[in-house]
């Protein structure tokens, strides 16, 4: 747990930050030493529909739309918190760096978009001045894991398999780390990736992209077709879905080392651990790098808002 000490040898007390995560839609809470306290709110509000991907609320709001829904949250959260605040922390799809989405195929309207600059101003201008940090929300999701499993002093990297594919790292490091574009086809025929690149990994995993490669039947259908060995063309599918991060998660292994790394997402539904595995196996044959570990952890928003709030504390106590 993070704690603040406070001056004259008065007790420590944990330290609070505002986390916000920006998905299918926009989600926050109040951390207290990396814990929730109370419930998450979401923006907009109204049921969550069971299947993410059909969930489409933040994709053609307007870019202001977004943020003052980002604002509202933050308001509400730090209402009764005012002056005990580190920082706010806020997670977003897409390439982020310098507090600007430099892309974001899944929200477009905020490519080019100054995030981290806005909201702060945009806070600042209803009366809440904070320090603002941004970052991928799949590097959120390897802060979160990190920390509810107890291994912020160790290097955590993650997939995030869903409607794209995100690669999160933990500790945080400078570098693009689009980890989801990793070319793992030379066949000509694979530009199903929504940047329009050909033979990427998103390309096959993605859930659009599955779409849009079988345009007669949904995801759940290729895989329990694929799972009764009824259609060959699925057979085939599947295979080729689990070389595919097989390959993505050896090259990451060949450069950065073996170690740890977590799976999540609403599509680890498709996932056969062991065939991973033995991909896995037929792929990384150098014996230092054979110590790495795979495991599969429930998705859920609490751990990627744990993770920004990380990420807030963390740029705070650089500054």
């Amino acid at each position: 747990m993070t704690e603040r000490t406070n001056p004259g040898n008065e007790a420590s007390e944990p330290v609070k930050a505002i986390c916000v995560n920006v998905a299918e839609r926009i989600y926050a809470g109040l951390t207290v030493g990396h814990k929730i306290e109370g419930v998450l709110l979401s923006y907009p509000p109204g049921p969550v529909p069971l299947d993410s991907d059909e969930d489409d609320s933040l994709v053609e709001l307007p870019t202001e739309s977004l943020v003052d829904g980002v604002c509202d949250l933050v308001l509400q959260l730090a209402k009764g918190h005012e002056g005990k605040i580190k920082g706010l922390g806020v997670a977003l799809p897409g390439l982020i760096r310098g507090g600007v989405v430099e892309e974001a195929p899944n929200l477009p309207q905020l490519k080019g978009v100054r995030i981290q600059d806005l909201v702060a101003s945009t806070l600042e201008s209803r009366g809440l001045k904070l320090p603002v940090t941004t970052l991928n929300d799949a590097d959120a999701v390897a802060a979160g894991l990190a920390s509810q499993h107890g291994r912020l002093e160790q290097q955590v990297r993650v997939w995030t398999i869903g409607t794209g594919i995100g690669y999160g790292c933990y500790p945080f490091m400078e570098g693009v780390w689009e980890g989801g574009h990793t070319v793992v086809s030379l066949d000509d025929k694979e530009n199903y990736c929504g940047c329009g690149g050909r033979g990427h990994l998103e390309g096959i995993m993605g859930h659009r992209a599955m779409r849009l490669r079988f345009l007669d039947m949904e995801p759940e259908e290729v895989f329990e077709a694929a799972n009764r060995r009824s259609d060959a063309r699925c057979v085939e599918f599947k295979q080729l879905w689990h070389k595919a991060l097989a390959a993505a998660t050896a090259t990451s292994i060949h450069q950065a080392g073996a170690r740890k790394f977590f799976i999540t997402g609403y599509n680890i539904r498709f996932l056969d651990l062991k065939m991973l595995k033995d991909y896995l196996h037929q792929m990384v044959k150098m014996s230092p790098l054979q110590s790495y570990s795979v495991e599969v952890v429930e998705d859920n928003q609490t751990t990627r808002v744990v993770g920004a709030a990380v990420a807030a504390e963390q740029a705070v106590d650089r500054c």
